[in-house]
């Protein structure tokens, strides 16, 4: 019996796979996703044979197609804009209160544009947006607070594709999170670096200089007029931290994995090819839908495996390997701590930005960005890693050339042998602690000395500058209370200030411990993300005032040079922690109930695994009709 003309059946005989040569003239041109716009349920059928998501929302003629296509046509599209289309979401992390992500809204334009050319129909939505400056108590604790808008989003959405629009640190990561998780075609479009700060002639990075010069500010070489005069000098443009923080190695992190489209980690916000970059990605989210490439695809335990490389030949942030392991876990692949170590061996820093060098995210760019990079570490790389363009790494990177080979160095003649971060392991992180040795003192990185001991960052903040605070360069500064649950949210508290009185005698780096995080920006012989945390229990908890630590970054090791009988004796006296963190009620009672340690990636046990989105799910009130007023 012949399918009638314009019918589900019709469609899938003519465009199946033993059809394939109409389906090819389709596909090449613009008119493929308009082929069924004739249908009863005007749907458009993918390469892979499925129809797509959208068409549920859209395409039937009951009540609730009527009220959905209403929901358009009142906003002042017609039904040929949007009627047989991909329907494309662009998920919008803009905010006043995120300065790195505050000209997405312009960007988002761009993205629309490309949308459009591509015959899709673009449908902007707005996320949660995590802003490092003003956000309390941290912006990690509204982490997978994000993560989960943006992936409940794209689930109730109807959407076939989306574009994520991140930049600042928590942003790029939430959203990834959350894409992995939901599991539909998706590409991250972030904001770009800021252009290069300029100070009395001095080219700055932030907040890495902000860091060193505040440091100078407290041993009174520089005047706090002259400090003030520094901020608008160091952010002078949109986009964020123009060092190898956090945001720019998440950046370059995304474009190792495959999940943007080349090139995009480093184009400086404020260029105008950082436009074009977000229209082309608007172009290749409508393809993906057409070949139904997802990022389940997309991120494999090789292409994980990439990133990590990444971020060791980038000397990146220490935060990169919470947000790499927590967006694994989203997909599926095991990344244990004990891989960066693995990879580590045979990963070489080859880029020279602060800050671990000496340059800035703008003259990456003009070295030939993270291409460049990928090109020169192509033989540690897995190649056949599919990403966002329908092609493989291997065939992204074919054509990338390095124009500057001080600021993207050989594998031969490398920063470092070995990769910039290592993990830790001993008797005072039993589940791990991280140190970025690219960033700190030689000849600290081997090192016992006397714990100066702070329970909390408040109490640090008290007692730091005290100039009766017995404490020298040779001690070690500890700090407990700042790690997932005792934080709340993991803050940024590791980078601790030295002591006033050192710093006057010209001191400038020590070692210090703590199971707090540290800006990706910053610097010196920091161990952080000591596990398991003191708030919880973990040997970092009973460290006292006197006791010797002894740190070995060679040996890969973090020990309290404690007998085990006197740590026992010590457990029997400390309190117990506040239930639930001391939260009665919302989101932070869940948090402290559900937050996983950072050995496995600070994410909400719950969350970790993958289901993905099938197709819609039709509600109750939906499916009668009585969603309306």
């Amino acid at each position: 019996m012949l399918a009638n003309a314009g019918s589900r059946e019709h469609v899938r005989l003519q465009c199946g796979q033993n059809n394939t040569g109409l389906f090819a003239r389709l596909a090449a041109s613009q008119d493929f996703f308009r082929y069924s716009r004739g249908l009863t349920l005007l749907e458009t059928v993918r390469t892979d044979g499925k129809i797509l998501r959208s068409a549920e929302w859209f395409g039937s003629r009951d009540l609730e197609g009527f009220l959905h296509r209403a929901g358009l046509k009142n906003q002042g599209w017609s039904e040929e804009s949007f009627s047989g289309r991909p329907v494309i979401g662009i998920a919008n992390s803009w905010s006043e209160a995120t300065h790195c992500n505050a000209h997405l809204r312009d960007l988002a334009e761009h993205v629309k544009r490309g949308v459009l050319a591509a015959g899709g129909f673009p449908l902007e939505f707005p996320t949660i947006s995590l802003g490092e400056f003003f956000l309390s108590p941290t912006s990690m604790f509204c982490r997978n607070l994000m993560s989960m808008d943006v992936e409940e989003m794209i689930r109730g959405l109807p959407i076939d594709g989306v574009v994520l629009l991140s930049g600042c640190d928590k942003t790029t990561p939430a959203m990834l999170m959350g894409a992995a998780s939901a599991d539909v075609p998706a590409i991250i479009v972030t904001g770009g670096p800021q252009l290069k700060g300029n100070w009395k002639g001095e080219e700055l990075g932030s907040c890495t200089d902000c860091r060193r010069y505040w440091a100078e500010l407290r041993a009174g070489t520089i005047t706090q007029s002259e400090y003030d005069s520094m901020e608008a000098a160091i952010y002078r443009s949109p986009g964020h931290c123009m060092v190898m923080g956090t945001a720019s190695t998440m950046g370059a992190i995304v474009e190792t994995l495959g999940m943007t489209l080349p090139g995009g980690a480093a184009i400086p916000g404020a260029d105008s090819r950082r436009k074009v970059h977000a229209e082309d990605s608007g172009r290749a989210v409508v393809e993906l839908v057409e070949k139904g490439i997802r990022p389940s695809d997309i991120l494999t335990s090789e292409a994980f495996d990439n990133a990590v490389r990444m971020l060791l030949a980038a000397g990146g942030s220490t935060n990169a390997i919470i947000h790499l392991i927590a967006i694994a876990g989203r997909a599926g692949v095991d990344l244990p701590l004990e891989r960066f170590n693995d990879l580590s061996e045979s990963t070489p820093v080859i880029v020279n930005l602060k800050p671990g060098g000496k340059y800035l995210m703008e003259d990456l760019y003009y070295a030939g960005g993270v291409g460049a990079v990928l090109k020169k570490m192509s033989g540690l790389l897995n190649l056949d890693c599919l990403t966002v363009t329908g092609s493989s790494l291997g065939e992204n990177i074919e054509g990338a050339e390095c124009h500057n080979d001080d600021v993207v160095l050989s594998l031969d003649a490398p920063l470092a042998k070995e990769g910039g971060l290592t993990v830790l392991k001993g008797s005072l992180a039993p589940d791990g602690a991280v140190i970025k040795h690219i960033a700190a003192s030689p000849d600290l990185l081997k090192h016992t000395g006397r714990a100066i001991v702070f329970e909390n960052p408040t109490d640090l903040k008290n007692r730091i500058d005290d100039p009766d605070l017995d404490v020298t360069k040779d001690d070690i500064l500890v700090m407990k209370g700042a790690g997932p649950v005792g934080g709340p949210g993991m803050p940024e508290a590791g980078f601790l200030p030295l002591p006033k009185k050192l710093l006057a005698q010209g001191v400038r780096d020590m070692v210090r411990i703590s199971d707090a995080r540290m800006s990706g920006t910053a610097f010196g012989t920091i161990v952080l993300h000591v596990s398991p945390e003191s708030t919880i229990g973990g040997p970092l908890a009973l460290v006292q005032t006197g006791d010797m630590v002894t740190l070995d970054v060679e040996a890969r090791r973090l020990d309290l040079n404690v007998d085990a009988a006197e740590l026992e004796r010590r457990r029997t006296d400390l309190a117990e922690p506040a239930p639930d963190g001391g939260f009665v009620r919302g989101y932070g009672k869940m948090y402290s109930q559900h937050i996983t340690q950072a050995q496995d990636g600070c994410d909400f046990d719950f969350l970790i695994g993958k289901t993905p989105v099938e197709t819609h799910v039709e509600s109750a009130t939906h499916a009668a009709g009585f969603h309306t007023g």
